[in-house]
């Protein structure tokens, strides 16, 4: 079983880059996040090309911002949207749909940003972390969450830890909310399969971030044992990062029980710019 999660940052936008993909790399379940349409407009625009290709779907989306969702072309059974007991900001927002594909109970997920470190809108984030960790570890044993954390789990998971003084996505207490969510059992696969490699996902659109490889690794796959234990290959598909209108985040794909273009990662391809020196570049907006 092949399991995938992207950022498409906007299914309109990304419909010429999404389909493609879907063809080429052939995943059976899929977890999408910041889709930005609500549940009609989604089916929609893609309802019929994806229904062709054999997905079912599972929608939990909001017009403009935020939104998620599953395709899965190996069964899509007690669909369940939101964060049971989660906060709101301040309403409930689409960031969270969760359902039982083939035999794994799969997630994705789309954590809030936070914003600026200890805003209302980062507590609003712990608090969403907190209310995700307690729903996950109410479920199944193999079970799997997919998405944008919003949180890179380590200073190895940007390009320069130095750049991100003062910003969120790297602080004590969000790191300290994902290990929460990973204490339950949950394996952050990418990582545990190349524990040394440099590895990104997300790369700002602007000042030629993805072409210098100045990024930051917060698209994650987190899988509980009897998942884990399955998986053959895990890597971040760099490709599809590149080209016309992408999204700025590049999709996850992990290999369960076989591999079916062999344990080609971490990151395909690997990018041709070299390691920066501490303290060389900085973040565009705090330029």
């Amino acid at each position: 079983m092949r399991i995938a999660t992207w950022n498409v940052n906007s299914a309109k936008i990304r419909v010429p880059r999404l389909l493609p993909w879907l063809d080429q790399r052939q995943p059976d379940v899929v977890c999408l996040q910041e889709t930005k349409l609500a549940d009609d407009a989604f089916g929609a625009l893609l309802g019929a090309e994806l229904e062709r290709r054999g997905y079912a779907v599972a929608l939990h989306g909001e017009a403009q911002w935020n939104g998620v969702a599953i395709l899965s072309r190996v069964g899509l059974d007690d669909i369940v949207t939101g964060v049971a007991n989660g906060p709101g900001f301040p309403l409930p927002e689409a960031r969270a749909v969760s359902a039982t594909c083939g035999g794994i109970r799969v997630s994705s997920v789309y954590a809030p940003n936070g914003r600026v470190p200890d805003s209302d809108h980062y507590h609003y984030k712990l608090a969403w972390f907190a209310a995700l960790r307690e729903m996950i570890g109410a479920g199944p044993e193999a079970a799997i969450v997919c998405g944008d954390m919003n949180i890179a789990p380590t200073d190895a998971d940007v390009f320069d830890p130095a750049a991100y003084v003062g910003q969120t996505h790297v602080t004590p207490p969000e790191r300290a909310a994902l290990a929460n969510l990973q204490a339950l059992g949950l394996h952050d696969v990418v990582r545990d399969h190349w524990p040394t490699e440099r590895l990104f996902t997300y790369w700002d659109y602007r000042a030629g971030m993805f072409h210098k490889d100045l990024g930051m690794r917060i698209d994650l796959v987190l899988a509980s044992a009897p998942v884990a234990s399955r998986v053959r290959a895990a890597w971040v598909d760099r490709h599809a990062r590149k080209g016309t209108l992408p999204s700025d985040h590049a999709p996850v794909i992990v290999d369960l029980d076989e591999a079916p273009d062999g344990d080609i990662g971490p990151v395909v391809p690997p990018p041709s710019a070299g390691i920066p020196k501490r303290g060389a570049f900085k973040l565009p907006q705090a330029t």
